[in-house]
């Protein structure tokens, strides 16, 4: 019987980048949220390797490089048959192939792997991968790890839309397009709380990039009911979070008519 994992897609529900360091690497303070939707990887039968499928898998080589077998590799696992199905766009802000590592981490676990040391695997693979691999509330600081799980009061089950307009967004050239400002700390306490008083320091960057998010963000803000609205990540996606169901589900549908081209999730706060 094959088993699976989800790869829920991750929310910045705020990032403020502080510095940058001498390795070139970024300084950040976030907290990460997760939806209750994501890629799908499985574990079945047959022939070691991966298989991509689903609306996202062109564009991505099975191969060495990807991140799904990498994070096998990283935990000695040479021998699975796996199958992703890719529902989640490509370099979206979301977590991607981080929530796809993450995802092979906990389908593959070996016995006898402590939390700590598959935390540290999960760090090598790329600074969202420790968030990815919890896909619980969160905050991190500094390179993204450690990661310390907070209270997720108000936020589980809160009615959630992603919008991605179907542009890529590399996260490299954003994070060298920011401006160097240290704009303040992200504070601390209630995470909703900290994130409404917060901001992404990304934004600036990629909307200068992707002008496109402009729009997204400008068609999520013009709907009723908005908590709060922000690009997540890198972008380009953006998201919104809503006081109700109706809400949401009446701005998924009204985004949707109005720009069939972009793709829209509708779905909730893990």
């Amino acid at each position: 019987m094959a088993s699976f994992e989800i790869a829920f897609a991750k929310i910045n529900l705020a990032l403020h980048v502080r510095r940058r360091r001498p390795d070139g690497h970024h300084d950040i303070e976030t907290i990460f949220a997760f939806a209750e939707d994501g890629d799908r990887l499985e574990r079945g039968h047959g022939e070691a390797g991966l298989t991509i499928e689903g609306p996202f898998a062109r564009g991505l080589a099975a191969d060495r490089d990807n991140l799904v077998l990498r994070a096998a590799a990283a935990i000695g696992v040479t021998d699975a048959a796996l199958r992703l199905e890719k529902r989640l766009p490509i370099a979206a802000g979301i977590g991607g192939g981080s929530a796809d590592a993450a995802a092979a981490l906990r389908l593959l676990r070996p016995a006898g792997l402590d939390d700590t040391a598959l935390e540290n695997i999960a760090a090598t693979l790329g600074a969202d991968v420790p968030a990815c691999l919890l896909s619980a509330t969160a905050r991190a600081e500094g390179l993204g790890h450690p990661v310390s799980p907070i209270a997720a009061t108000g936020l589980t089950g809160m009615p959630l839309l992603l919008v991605n307009p179907r542009v890529p967004c590399p996260t490299g050239p954003v994070f060298r397009g920011w401006d160097g400002v240290d704009r303040g700390p992200l504070g601390q306490g209630d995470p909703l709380a900290a994130a409404l008083a917060g901001r992404n320091d990304l934004e600036p960057p990629a909307r200068a990039a992707i002008p496109v998010i402009d729009g997204v963000l400008a068609r999520l803000r013009d709907q009723r009911g908005i908590v709060l609205a922000r690009m997540s990540g890198s972008g380009a996606t953006c998201f919104a979070l809503f006081d109700t169901i109706a809400d949401r589900d009446a701005a998924g549908n009204a985004i949707a008519a109005a720009q069939p081209g972009w793709w829209c999730l509708v779905t909730a706060l893990r």
